[in-house]
């Protein structure tokens, strides 16, 4: 059976630092919006949907003209909210994107290798994206969660502390910070989400560690786009100045000559 990907987009109405985030406006249109046509523009990708627990956020999907799958209150995760939707609505499907949100930034190029890695390699069955820290960057800082990766690309571990400790100066070291895309296997994620919570996935509140603890490798792709997500009114001020400058670019690359 060729590969068949979906992208499920789980929003949240009830965000506790930032209550109504999916649908706050950025360049003159709700921060979901922005994530679902952006996921739209993804290569080798056959469904977008977004799944929500709130009527709110579903009604303005229905405006824009987004697929949307209203879920269960008791979701108590993201990556649940996505598997209900996969169990309800994606029969016939082999591969899930679970893309957050609250990244109005997401690259779509990002996206597009994640699903062409899966559907081309059969031993993938979960998948993430890293991006390399720029000088500058507050690598100390737990908002920024870091990755290292074995010789094979397979993550090795998340934290939200720096990894590795430098101890040494180590020439051609590079530190990774993870992005908060999953791709999974059908079979896979319906089958994580059974699982309880680890003890190092509750310690660094990390739900990738509980993949990493039940044995399961996870595939890491480098990519240039750092990723940009919103968990603040004050985060969201800053994208916002970055989303209408690419709609402006965008409004004048349309214009008749």
């Amino acid at each position: 059976m060729p590969p068949k990907i979906a992208v499920v987009i789980p929003a949240r109405f009830a965000s506790t630092r930032f209550p109504g985030k999916p649908l706050f406006l950025l360049a003159g249109k709700p921060m979901i919006q922005h994530v679902w046509e952006r996921s739209a523009r993804a290569k080798g990708v056959d469904r977008v949907i977004v799944a929500t627990e709130d009527r709110r956020i579903a009604d303005a999907c229905a405006r824009f003209g987004a697929e949307c799958v209203l879920t269960s209150e008791k979701c108590r995760s993201g990556t649940d909210r996505v598997a209900e939707v996969a169990r309800r609505k994606l029969r016939g499907f082999t591969h899930v994107l679970n893309v957050q949100g609250d990244e109005p930034l997401v690259d779509p190029a990002t996206i597009t290798r994640l699903a062409s890695t899966m559907a081309a390699a059969k031993d993938v069955r979960m998948i993430t994206s890293a991006s390399v820290f720029e000088p500058g960057d507050d690598v100390a800082s737990p908002n920024a969660v870091k990755v290292v990766m074995d010789r094979a690309g397979d993550a090795l571990y998340f934290s939200r502390s720096p990894i590795p400790h430098v101890r040494n100066a180590t020439q051609g070291l590079r530190l990774f910070r993870h992005q908060g895309i999953y791709g999974y296997t059908m079979e896979l994620l319906l089958q994580f989400v059974k699982w309880k919570p680890t003890l190092l996935e509750m310690a660094e509140s990390l739900e990738q560690l509980r993949a990493l603890e039940n044995g399961v490798k996870i595939r890491v792709i480098v990519v240039k786009h750092a990723g940009v997500g919103v968990d603040t009114p004050a985060d969201a001020a800053a994208v916002a100045p970055l989303l209408e400058r690419r709609r402006k670019i965008s409004t004048r690359s349309f214009q008749p000559s």
